[in-house]
């Protein structure tokens, strides 16, 4: 379970979406956000979700590595279909057992909230697969740049959350290392109550903070070793320009969310 969370990894490719513009995929992955959230029946969100799929054959990112980012959240999608589904009285009965109502309102909106918690999560991942954490530290910093006006350090912000996201998957190649660790010198993690295996995860988190903190310094050394003093006066290897395809792409999304309006204006369907 460890190794399948892909969240935070950069897979290198030569596709439509990997040459976007970096700011422009920051700025269409947050509206393409905020329009999932205005979805409000399944004609919309169908809509996005056709969009996606078209994202992600474009950028040739496999299906297996897509199953990975879905898949951890799969208890959490659980529950939150449960409760919609026990919750949502609307509609007619399906099934009535004691206190439990199914109703076809509540079936409707577990698969409704199912589908846009997946395409949230998959959207959300689609960026840091096709962007490189040095891009993605150029473009934060280009899109908060006006902040410079009021004595924000934008740099070192942006350098910040880069660098949080870039080691997400080394802490979790070292959790999977240390668990292996401890499952050889005899380790029981996988059975006994909540209390039970609080305690067993004790010996997991020790090495792990120990660790995180010896990456954490060896990363300031190297820095000062190579004269880093923040993003004053330093220059770039790749200068970001908007191309054709752009442009283009900004197109498509505002059409897309416009066809979210308009979808949701014709097609009331109650959930």
């Amino acid at each position: 379970m460890i190794r399948d969370i892909t969240i935070g990894q950069y897979f290198p490719g030569n596709s439509v979406i990997h040459k976007l513009d970096p700011r422009l995929k920051i700025v269409l992955v947050f509206a393409y956000i905020i329009a999932i959230f205005l979805c409000k029946n399944f004609y919309s969100l169908a809509l996005m979700l056709v969009t996606l799929i078209a994202v992600e054959l474009l950028s040739r990112i496999s299906l297996k590595l897509i199953y990975k980012s879905v898949k951890p959240i799969f208890i959490i999608v659980l529950i939150t279909s449960l409760l919609q589904l026990i919750y949502n009285k609307n509609g007619d009965v399906l099934f009535e057992y004691w206190k439990i109502k199914i109703t076809t309102g509540g079936v409707n909106m577990a698969i409704f909230t199912t589908l846009r918690i997946v395409i949230l999560v998959v959207a959300s991942s689609m960026l840091t697969y096709t962007t490189s954490p040095t891009m993605l530290t150029d473009a934060i910093e280009r899109l908060f740049s006006p902040l410079k006006v009021f004595k924000v350090n934008v740099h070192s912000i942006a350098m910040m959350m880069t660098i949080a996201l870039r080691f997400i998957p080394t802490l979790i190649d070292e959790v999977d290392k240390i668990m292996s660790a401890q499952k050889s010198r005899g380790a029981d993690l996988e059975t006994g109550g909540i209390v039970q295996r609080g305690k067993a995860l004790v010996p997991i988190f020790i090495p792990l903070f120990i660790n995180s903190f010896r990456r954490a310094y060896e990363l300031a050394f190297a820095m000062e070793c190579r004269c880093y003093r923040g993003g004053e006066g330093r220059t770039r290897l790749k200068v970001m320009k908007m191309q054709l395809r752009d442009y283009i792409s900004l197109v498509i999304v505002a059409l897309v969310i416009a066809g979210v309006f308009v979808l949701n204006h014709f097609f009331k369907v109650v959930l």
